[in-house]
């Protein structure tokens, strides 16, 4: 939807920003765009300030950045002190979200047991399958190749993309999206060493998923043992995520690709695991923690720290490992040259006590 800088400012006032417009304030925007990439008609942003020098070559005809930033006298600049989050909104006032296709409600090519019951102004496309007493919300929309196995319960405004494979008693709150090729519901690896064979213990639990979480492609979610594996409000996978059988995760936290949990971790809120973080089973991840790309977790975590390296430490620790670690070639040397002084002093008394005249009795 196109507008003029001076409404989009308007918006921006409403979740409570404070932008102040420098320039046109009746220059239209319709499109929200890269500063390499933008042109007439477009905003863009600036955020990491390693691109600031890209201020002096966009063509954009806004944009959006920190009030302390300097840029060029013939941009139209929106001056705010989150650039990221005003990007964000801006971007759903201009483009939305993407739209889905609908089709007529009479289901056609859908497997739908006689059972279960579907919401209003719900869409279920050809070549999803909703197995028996599955309940879904309103307004939720399941694209083909989908399989919702038995006594799902799936909430309103829900969207799950092509091929998303959902196993029996699975809870799905409201305005969850799930994206292609994740399962969510499989068995956990739940084994017991019996005779020197695995004996498999029968998954009995399920998985709940709390309002307002999205969930990126091929992921995967264990069932519980017992009880049930949590996914908390708000929070948001990227692709590629394992979580093991009766994991809870807290609210509002935000994992990254390739991300793997074993069983029974418990997450605290507003956790951030960047790529290919891995934690062991039975750990606590506390609140507000953050850990580091590739971090290998094998004992728990407090509220509030951050926690890299393999396996993983507080940042202050792996700091000072990596500052030691760039002086490895400089001490190895020291450690060769003192090795050389300690064997000629060693040398030197061997001769001196040959030398020494024999000790009276």
């Amino acid at each position: 939807m196109e507008a003029t800088l001076g409404e989009l400012c308007e918006s921006l006032a409403k979740y409570g920003m404070k932008p102040v417009l420098k320039g046109d304030a009746g220059q239209r925007i319709g499109r929200v765009n890269t500063l390499e990439d933008a042109g007439e008609g477009d905003i863009s942003f600036l955020s990491n300030p390693k691109y600031e020098k890209m201020l002096g070559t966009t063509e954009a005809s806004a944009v959006v950045l920190r009030p302390d930033i300097s840029a060029p006298d013939r941009l139209n600049l929106i001056q705010i002190d989150d650039p990221y989050a005003a990007i964000s909104a801006l971007i759903v006032q201009i483009h939305g979200y993407r739209r889905h296709r609908r089709v007529p409600p009479d289901m056609s090519g859908t497997h739908k047991h006689e059972t279960a019951r579907i919401g209003q102004n719900a869409t279920i496309h050809p070549g999803a399958t909703i197995d028996e007493e599955v309940m879904i919300g309103d307004n939720a929309i399941i694209y083909p190749g989908c399989y919702i196995g038995p006594r799902c319960r799936i909430g309103n405004n829900v969207l799950l993309y092509p091929n998303v494979v959902v196993y029996d008693d699975t809870i799905i709150g409201d305005r969850v999206t799930i994206h292609s090729n994740t399962v969510i519901g499989e068995d956990g690896l739940g084994y017991a060493p019996v005779e020197g064979k695995w004996f498999k213990i029968p998954q009995i639990g399920h998985v709940e998923i709390e309002d307002d979480v999205e969930i990126g492609a091929n992921c995967s979610i264990d069932r519980a043992t017992l009880g049930r594996t949590r996914i908390g409000r708000g929070t948001k996978f990227s692709n590629l995520i394992a979580v093991g059988h009766g994991t809870q995760i807290g609210e509002d936290c935000l994992l990254v690709a390739q991300v793997g949990l074993a069983g029974s971790v418990t997450v605290g809120r507003h956790v951030t695991m960047a790529g290919q973080v891995g934690v062991a089973g039975h750990l606590r991840i506390g609140d507000d923690v953050t850990l580091g790309a590739k971090a290998g977790v094998v004992n728990s975590v407090p509220d509030g720290q951050t926690y890299l390296g393999q396996p993983a430490i507080p940042i202050r620790d792996m700091r000072r490992q990596v500052v030691h670690q760039q002086h490895l070639p400089e001490l190895s040397q020291t450690v060769k040259r003192l090795e050389k002084e300690v064997a000629e002093l060693r040398r030197r008394l061997a001769e001196r006590n040959e030398d020494a005249p024999p000790a009276r009795g």
